[in-house]
């Protein structure tokens, strides 16, 4: 573990930054005013203003959709007021501030209010001012020059009604698609003519609806978008979570308003997933739609499938090695490619070698896989004094597994036999993003899903499918023919 000395600051820069070209930012006078009435800017918020505020050669805003995801504590409210304080004061933007709870919209409304209602301390800002309103659920403050901001809670139908430049829809972790469709229309006839909307928030948990906010990462991360930002904090998914480095890549506050003693008392209470999650920003797509759908797996499918000639093997294990399956792929008499789970059982790990020495001699299979992050490596001693070699997976080749397979389902060129096992693992299966070149690998939904049966058989297909150089022949081969798989 880093020393506390060592990385005595959350690091500025974010993880993940996309963002378009931009001919000019209005991010300096932004900063100033926010500076001059006591706002001044982290780094790190005035690196994300710097897109934001971003403008094109056409006078527009460079980004029409802007993301943030920080894991709370570290300023990101601040961020929002110097926005909104710069674009009511500065350019006369009309705002439409918005929170999944009442309670949050209800905070942010004070803290801008306190910024126009000090009239000994910023009698300038005091001037400015046409009326506060403070009935509750219809906050605002609203500027002589036409610049204002509303706050209010989202519902399927809380934006109706009002027009405004820019969109601001703060906890975006829990913004579902009734909501969104009930907010975007208020920009569609924006006064200024160059709205803007800002989602901010923190990874979805397991029952947050967060797939407006996962689907605009997602686009974000493909670099496809034209006019999209996304600025991410957050640890790489293969960090120990212990480890103080990954603490402060994660939160840009750390040191400044957020103190480390306080997330070592988060890392001492939270589960490990909440930890990862809340303070580590770490996304684990749980709140994204399935990878593959229902409709897709199904026209796959083959009840009377079956492998004819050479197979590989592969064998994956929950996190507490109470659960494993075993699955098999090879080629069928048309050439596609066949996958099956041929074992799954609950209970301790003391049936599983026996019985893969028992298919490695029967069937004399391509490869025997496992994962090298697997819990089922812990068979790999046992295998070997049985003179079984394994083939052991990285990441990178966990990647390639996983986008095979997927490729193989989407064009239709996979065969499987409908297990409701099978079925069951891809249904609660998510993606986990490595690395920011859009690889990804298999994620349980949350902690009671079992996903070995998909693990093993996208492992089984890749051992089928790879370069013969990259796999060890568990037994030197004797004969051949057709193999049935029981």
């Amino acid at each position: 573990m880093s020393s506390q000395s060592a990385v005595p600051l959350g690091v500025q820069q974010p993880r993940v930054r996309v963002a378009p070209r931009a001919a000019r930012s209005d991010a300096d006078d932004a900063a100033f005013l926010a500076d001059s009435y006591g706002l001044a800017p982290d780094e790190w918020q005035r690196l994300v203003l710097e897109d934001w505020l971003g403008v094109a050669a056409d006078g527009r805003w460079a980004s029409l959709t802007c993301g943030l995801s920080v894991p709370r504590q570290n300023g990101k409210n601040a961020l929002l007021e110097i926005r909104e304080l710069y674009g009511m004061v500065v350019l006369g933007e009309k705002f439409l501030h918005t929170a999944h709870e009442v309670k949050t919209a209800r905070k942010a409304f004070l803290r801008i209010a306190s910024f126009f209602e000090n009239e000994r301390r910023w009698p300038e800002l005091a001037e400015l001012v046409r009326e506060i309103r403070r009935t509750n659920g219809q906050e605002a403050v609203v500027l002589h020059n036409g610049g204002s901001v509303e706050f209010i809670a989202r519902s399927r139908s809380s934006g109706r009604g009002y027009t405004v430049d820019v969109l601001v829809m703060d906890e975006a972790q829990e913004l579902g698609d009734d909501a969104l469709e009930a907010l975007m229309p208020t920009t569609a006839a924006a006064p200024l003519g160059n709205p803007q909307w800002i989602l901010t928030g923190t990874p979805p948990g397991p029952s947050a609806n967060g797939e407006v906010f996962a689907r605009t990462r997602a686009e974000a991360l493909s670099r496809k978008a034209a006019r999209l930002c996304w600025h991410e904090w957050s640890a790489d998914s293969r960090s120990d979570l212990d480890d103080r480095r990954a603490w402060a890549a994660a939160n840009p506050g750390l040191g400044i308003r957020l103190q480390w003693d306080v997330v070592e008392g988060e890392r001492a209470r939270f589960s490990d997933e909440g930890f990862a999650r809340e303070r580590l920003g770490m996304w684990d797509e749980a709140a994204s739609r399935r990878v593959i759908d229902a409709v897709t797996w199904g026209r796959c499918a083959d009840p009377g499938s079956q492998i004819v000639g050479e197979l590989a093997l592969a064998v994956d294990t929950t996190p507490d090695q109470t659960v494993t399956s075993i699955a098999v792929a090879g080629l069928r008499d048309d050439g596609l490619p066949h996958i099956e789970v041929i074992d799954h059982r609950r209970g301790p790990l003391d049936w599983v070698a026996p019985r893969l020495v028992e298919l490695v001699a029967r069937h004399r299979p391509r490869a025997l896989v496992i994962d090298e992050q697997s819990p089922a490596m812990v068979l790999a001693d046992a295998l070997a004094a049985e003179r079984i070699r394994v083939t052991t997976t990285r990441t990178r080749d966990m990647v390639a597994a996983c986008g095979g397979l997927y490729s193989a389902v989407m064009s239709g060129r996979l065969r499987h036999i409908d297990q409701p096992l099978l079925n069951a693992a891809l249904s609660v299966a998510r993606r986990r993003l490595i690395g920011d070149g859009g690889g990804w690998a298999w994620h349980r939904r949350d902690v009671e899903s079992d996903i070995t049966p998909l693990v093993a058989a996208t492992l089984a297909l890749w051992g089928l499918s790879v370069d013969k150089g990259k796999v060890k022949r568990p037994k030197r081969r004797a004969g051949g023919g057709k193999v049935v798989v029981l």
